[in-house]
């Protein structure tokens, strides 16, 4: 009796599940589940943290990862690429922005957007984002950096300690101090701002030379960057590269700065007449320098590798673990934006060109 209880209870219970079966919905594939991701376009390798942050969302498509040469892999892809992530190491020109005809917005992982052709994206309608002010706080803080090592001589002093000079030759010769120092800012944006409020708290004096006059901050504004050589101890330089800032800093610049002026670069190596500089530093015509960037990276002038009063820097300037990994994050935020139709986070204005 309780057999027979137990096998209808067994087969009442198999027939609802049949029931159930037939009624429910054929169960997606785990492709069908999940929609395809939109694919990005990568011309040459970005750092691996903005790799993994960008292709956990998208396809990215690697050019050098194929047999095909990069003119047939642009080809091929060219119906469905809309999106480009590029480095600062990569030129964006017209003949590129051709081969992609249905191309919608560029992606740069640098501030700067020098490498870029930005009046050729306009004219096409493409949008341009960069990194914004992510890299500012540490670009700022290594323009500090710069200065205090150029004006204290800490790396000099480092390099005697170890070639063990100390007790051969006695005390290193003294510094100079930051305090009370007229440091003129060129370039007045995210970079130079924060590079000021720092400078600010070590009892300088800010003044600075920007495109515009910018009434709301408390620093003196020179309508040229000769006037604010001529009333500054030292120049931080931090604006774009563009045709019209190419060699802002130039011989007269630096005649007008003087013989104990100092130079501190973490913007483009480019904005500073290089050959000049060095020429006025082997002369005793600077006081210094501190220098992130270069015109011919990774090329360094041999003659400022034996100058005690010069600070090099291998483009480090914006660069830290959190830096990057902040990027990564903003990246994938504006290719999100982009194909989801909304504003970018760090839009490029291109109505200034």
């Amino acid at each position: 009796m309780e057999r027979r209880k137990a096998v209808a209870r067994a087969t009442s219970r198999l027939q609802l599940l049949l029931a159930g079966s037939r009624s429910a919905p054929p169960m997606a594939s785990s492709e069908e589940q999940t929609e395809p991701r939109p694919p990005v376009l990568l011309l040459r390798r970005v750092a691996p943290a903005y790799d993994a942050a960008v292709s956990e969302k998208f396809h990215l498509l690697r050019p050098w990862e194929s047999p095909l040469p990069r003119d047939q892999f642009l080809a091929a892809h060219a119906g469905s690429v809309r999106a480009l992530l590029i480095s600062g190491l990569v030129t964006l020109d017209a003949a590129t922005l051709d081969a992609l005809p249905r191309l919608g917005c560029v992606v740069t992982t640098s501030a700067g957007v020098n490498h870029i052709d930005l009046a050729a994206c306009a004219r096409r309608g493409i949008a341009v984002a960069n990194a914004g002010t992510v890299f500012s706080p540490d670009a700022a803080d290594y323009a500090v950096g710069l200065l205090i090592d150029v004006l204290r001589r800490v790396s000099a002093s480092d390099r005697y300690v170890r070639r063990g000079l100390w007790p051969v030759k006695g005390d290193y010769p003294l510094g100079f101090k930051l305090g009370s120092k007229r440091v003129g800012i060129v370039g007045l944006g995210s970079i130079g701002s924060q590079t000021a409020k720092r400078l600010e708290a070590f009892g300088c004096t800010i003044l600075y030379y920007s495109r515009k006059n910018k009434p709301s901050v408390p620093y003196k504004y020179l309508p040229n960057v000769c006037d604010l050589a001529a009333e500054s101890d030292v120049l931080v330089v931090s604006c774009a590269l563009t045709s019209e800032t190419h060699h802002i800093i130039n011989k007269d610049v630096m005649a007008a700065l003087g013989k104990e002026g100092i130079i501190i670069n973490v913007g483009r190596g480019p904005l500073v007449d290089e050959d000049e500089l060095v020429r006025r530093l082997m002369q005793g015509e600077l006081g210094g320098a501190g220098l992130d960037v270069f015109e011919n990276e990774p090329a360094v002038p041999k003659e400022l590798f034996l100058m005690d009063n010069v600070v090099l820097s291998p483009h480090r300037a914006v660069f830290t673990s959190e830096s990057f990994a902040d990027l990564g994050q903003l990246l994938a935020a504006n290719l999100e934006a982009f194909f989801s139709n909304r504003p970018l986070l760090t839009p490029v204005n291109q109505n200034d060109l």
